[in-house]
């Protein structure tokens, strides 16, 4: 018997595989930066499959956006991190609910909006590197 792998099914196991390397080797900074990317690429084909009228592709995108940001809103440490922690609560909260609204209301807007806020937050995670950087090349008061 001759087996010829279908090229689709090779490129998701590679990319699984480098997900999962990825995923190993990551810094907790690094995971959640990978969680954000995850929520903005889920979202992003949801808002395709929107627009295509493929209702099962489009919820089951959100739906998984929603777990990535669930997940996000559960790794947060509100004592450590007190007001800032709270307000990602309140945040990543406020983006479940708009993106169950978005599913039930065929809205691209909502998605955007979503997609919006996550960038924003994502963008404060990418500056986080250079600040550490710059904070251990400054010399500490002692």
């Amino acid at each position: 018997m001759n087996y010829s792998p279908n090229k689709d099914s090779v490129l998701k196991q590679y990319k699984q595989v480098g997900a999962h390397s990825g995923v190993a080797s990551a810094s907790p900074h690094r995971l959640i930066q990978m969680l954000l990317e995850g929520a903005l690429e889920k979202i992003n084909l949801a808002k395709g499959y929107m627009e295509r009228g493929d209702v099962a592709l489009k919820g089951s995108h959100i739906s998984w956006a929603i777990s990535i940001i669930d997940g996000l809103r559960m790794s947060l440490d509100k004592e450590s991190g007190g007001e800032i922690a709270q307000n990602l609560d309140d945040l990543y909260d406020y983006m479940g609910r708009r993106l169950a609204e978005a599913s039930m209301e065929n809205s691209v807007g909502m998605l955007n909006e979503v997609a919006g806020l996550l960038i924003e937050i994502k963008s404060a995670w990418d500056v986080v590197p250079d600040v550490l950087r710059a904070q251990q090349k400054t010399p500490q008061n002692v």
